[in-house]
């Protein structure tokens, strides 16, 4: 409809409107219609992958959550959590143009910093990186599939 780039998720349907010439989508953790850009066909099609193919609550699903970091104002692009209320996924989202490097890791771990959650995942909406934090052995794995929400229960 909107000449959007297809990415490497399945196919959402999803509700837009038009003004003053620029395009919205709706998004539906936020219940409002926000401004179509390339970064934000990324998250709203990641949003919708969580909810549906990984058993996702949306009341358990935050979007731009805003979070002070050594004094300073941040934003978690989307935060995962469990039915107790603990974060435990924290999701960078990138336009499809932006290649992933060590150095968007490097943002969302720093983001971690005032959460210790336990997967962190990075998406351009073409490639997915998801990492398992070892908080012990001050590491982190590779993963191949990202948690369901079964699996960060625990």
């Amino acid at each position: 409809m909107y000449n959007l780039k297809n990415l490497s998720l399945p196919a959402y349907d999803f509700r837009y409107t038009e003004k003053e010439g620029k395009r919205y989508i709706f998004d539906k953790i936020r219940k409002k219609h926000v401004l179509l850009t390339p970064e934000e066909w990324v998250r709203q099609n990641f949003i919708s992958y969580l909810i549906r193919e990984k058993g996702y609550p949306q009341s358990l699903v935050r979007v731009e959550m805003f979070f002070k970091l050594n004094r300073l104002s941040k934003r978690a692009d989307i935060a995962l959590f469990n039915k107790s209320g603990k974060p435990k996924v924290l999701v960078e989202c990138k336009s499809p143009k932006v290649r992933i490097s060590q150095t968007v890791f490097e943002q969302v771990a720093r983001y971690n910093l005032s959460f210790e959650v336990d997967y962190l995942i990075v998406t351009n909406g073409l490639q997915h990186y998801c990492c398992k934090m070892d908080y012990e052995r001050k590491s982190y794995t590779f993963v191949n599939e990202m948690p369901s929400f079964k699996e960060i229960q625990n």
